[in-house]
């Protein structure tokens, strides 16, 4: 219990870093460029501690799941001091700006590579080049039924594999000229050709041939427990092989640079289907089974890393905070205030509005006027806040548990 509390708070700490580094990541580009910085708070709600340093006011408050970096100037309609006029960031160049705005999810992505870089070096992450090829473990007979969702009917023979001169240790590299990428693909083809003929393209000790043989037509059952028809030859798959490579500090670069972009391209996918989780995640509070892959609060993820720890996974520890990373980094992109993504496509319509001002002869129109985006962006923080919320009570109510 005690390493699990660790972990719990372990994680928890590293949130809150990580939002104070993104927010660093808007203090120091706007520091380079000229713009001030009035405050730089970790948290919300009461002020615990503050100091003033400079020009910024720097502080803690008593909720410590999120932060803000006040730049002055940040918009047109902010108040500002005349003394700062000259340095508000609305009058500096739109690609100052960009930069800027988009400082915190930049170093996200620092964050989220780094973290994947020591895990790659120390215990091994997963190899973005593993051998998925399906390679034959077994040949084997063929039970015609299935009696339950754990029971298949007794069989003899070695099965239509076996009958075709399929052996342990072939790659299946194709089926009927499809290629087959893993033994899952393999499996879909077969089970879709029942009593008809499949022809295997098979590499055996670097030579290729292809094996035809008769798929058997079996009954299996489906989750819901009625019977499907569908096509089996009796053959187990040996695992991929270096499914997990420890780097070594050169060759680590590159692999945690492709392992960070699967990791993106994964974290946008889970993005895109962010709001369709929603209802699951509140069915969940009512009591409903907890998808294991629904959206997590702070309070979820902090749990699962208190699991983590204690069963001394610190790789996969390490792992979910690098993802966490990513996940603010293109959360935060989504071009809609408050978020820095819609802060940043205000910054791109002035961009364009004012270009094909110039090519009509006209003035840029100057900056926008923010006070026209309140609807949105009260409507955005008002659906950020409630979505928060509850996940957060469905991750106290029915959590996300990885190990039972």
């Amino acid at each position: 219990m005690a390493a699990y509390l660790f972990g719990v708070v372990l994680f928890f700490l590293g949130i809150a870093l990580t939002i104070a580094l993104h927010e660093w990541g808007h203090y120091i580009t706007a520091k380079a460029f000229g713009m001030k910085v009035r405050r730089f708070f970790i948290g919300f709600g009461p002020t615990i501690y503050s100091k003033q340093r400079g020009e910024t006011v720097y502080g803690l408050k008593a909720v410590p799941v999120g932060g803000f970096c006040d730049i002055a100037g940040m918009t047109a309609q902010d108040e500002l001091d005349p003394a700062d006029q000259a340095r508000a960031m609305y009058l500096k160049p739109w690609w100052q700006r960009i930069i800027v705005l988009s400082g915190g999810v930049i170093m996200n992505v620092i964050i989220g590579f780094l973290v994947l870089y020591a895990v790659a070096v120390s215990s091994g992450i997963p190899n973005p080049n593993v051998d998925t090829t399906a390679t034959v473990d077994t040949v084997q007979c063929v039970p015609a039924t299935q009696l339950s969702q754990t029971e298949l009917s007794s069989c003899t023979g070695v099965g239509p594999a076996g009958e075709a001169g399929i052996k342990s240790g072939d790659r299946i590299l194709a089926v009927n000229g499809e290629e087959t990428a893993d033994f899952t693909a393999v499996r879909d083809a077969v089970m879709s050709l029942p009593g008809q003929t499949a022809t295997l393209t098979v590499e055996r000790e670097g030579e290729l041939f292809d094996v035809d043989l008769q798929v058997a037509e079996v009954t299996r059952l489906t989750t819901d427990g009625s019977e499907v028809t569908v096509g089996a030859v009796g053959m187990t798959s040996l695992p991929p092989t270096d499914v997990y490579k420890k780097y070594g500090p050169v060759e680590g670069l590159g692999a945690t640079a492709q392992f960070s972009g699967d990791m993106l391209q994964s974290t946008l996918e889970g993005l895109k289907e962010f709001p369709a989780k929603i209802p699951g995640v509140v069915a969940s509070i009512f009591g409903a089974e907890r998808d294991v892959e629904s959206p997590m609060s702070v309070v979820g993820a902090s749990r699962i890393g208190g699991e983590f720890v204690e069963r001394s996974m610190w790789d996969m520890f390490l792992m979910m905070l690098a993802s966490l990373n990513f996940f603010l980094a293109l959360f935060n992109l989504v071009p809609l205030p408050p978020l820095d993504g819609g802060h940043i496509a205000v910054v791109l319509y002035e961009k364009v509005r004012d270009l094909f001002r110039k090519m009509r002869g006209l003035a840029p129109a100057g900056p926008a006027d923010y006070t026209k985006l309140m609807p949105i962006t009260v409507t955005v923080a008002a659906i950020l806040m409630t979505v928060g919320g509850l996940v957060i009570v469905a991750d106290i109510v029915n959590p996300i548990r990885l190990f039972g």
